[in-house]
């Protein structure tokens, strides 16, 4: 049978909708989505303009699918691929890898999720080595959730959409993910965007506001000193139940040491099992052994990894 590989920029609706049933069915199967976040919003509303797609097809059917980012000029494009389940085992993931190192002049970053023996196996075969795990970890909230105390002069409120508070987070994110490779590059369009998404609640998203005077200038106005923002996975039709998230917490660098990432986290898992939740998970480099301590105190344990190669 005909195996051919397309390349494209912008998708259109038809091939969208091609690439989600694809990613439907591996989801079902592998029971972990194989496109992370960024790339499903991509597919859903676009995105950076020098970003790829690359299809696979057998015949007339789309048989895997494949982003390219160049989300790093440093470390060079990343990319993540998906072979429907009904296709595997015939050398297409080969085939789709070789194609994606092609259009990366063959310096690619991937990810795998899941830590899926599959998606090694294909990564090792082409010669790519591990560089960087990202735990998921949980915790039950049905376990007690210790209560918190917000430093002296800080206020706790939830995000308005709409208002000042957009610009003011995207300026919080960026220093509190300086470092970050991608946390921190979020634009004002990324939060946008994630408003626009079905779970995207600002009742769940909080905001540590110091107030006016309170800090080291007696004459400064009220600022951002951190946030937690959760976010709820609904069953998405694979059976699960709902699951909350810790999704982003940070802390302006002026105001680490002084328990507010702690008393943020905390206020958010209350809130999620306020909503009648039985488990939260969270994302965390493993590099980063400091949060994993700090999740760990917190009831959190390792429960899957992602993986990133590199070729």
């Amino acid at each position: 049978m005909n195996v051919r590989v397309e390349h494209r920029g912008r998708l259109d609706e038809q091939e969208v909708a091609a690439v989600m049933t694809v990613v439907e069915a591996a989801t079902e199967t592998d029971r972990v989505r194989p496109l992370n976040e960024h790339v499903m919003l991509h597919l859903r509303y676009g995105g950076d303009d020098r970003a790829g797609a690359v299809l696979l097809y057998v015949g007339d059917d789309l048989a895997g699918y494949a982003h390219v980012d160049p989300t790093d000029p440093v470390e060079g494009p990343s990319g993540e691929l998906v072979i429907h389940p009904a296709f595997r085992g015939r050398g297409h993931g080969q085939h789709l890898l070789r194609a994606v190192l092609d259009r990366a002049e063959g310096r690619l970053r991937l990810w795998a999720h899941g830590g899926h023996p599959g998606a090694e196996a294909l990564a090792v075969s082409a010669g790519f080595t591990k560089v960087r795990s990202l735990w998921q970890m949980r915790r039950s909230l049905f376990a007690a959730i210790p209560t918190y105390e917000l430093p002296e002069g800080v206020r706790l409120r939830t995000f308005e959409p709409g208002s000042s508070d957009e610009e003011a987070w995207v300026a919080l994110n960026a220093k509190a993910f300086a470092s970050h490779p991608e946390q921190g590059s979020w634009t004002l369009e990324d939060l946008k965007r994630r408003e626009q998404e079905p779970w995207f609640d600002p009742a769940g998203f909080f905001l540590a506001e110091r107030r006016a005077g309170s800090g080291d200038d007696p004459a400064a106005g009220d600022r951002l000193a951190g946030f937690h923002w959760t976010k709820v996975h609904g069953d998405g039709g694979h059976g699960h139940e709902p699951i909350g998230e810790v999704y982003v917490v940070g802390v302006d660098p002026a105001e680490q040491g002084n328990g507010l990432g702690k008393s943020l986290t905390l206020a958010g898992l209350s809130h999620l099992r306020a909503r009648g939740l039985a488990q939260a998970m969270l994302y965390v480099d493993e590099s980063n052994t400091a949060a994993i301590r700090l999740y760990e105190k917190l009831g959190f344990a390792r429960w899957d990894v992602d993986v990133m190669y590199r070729k």
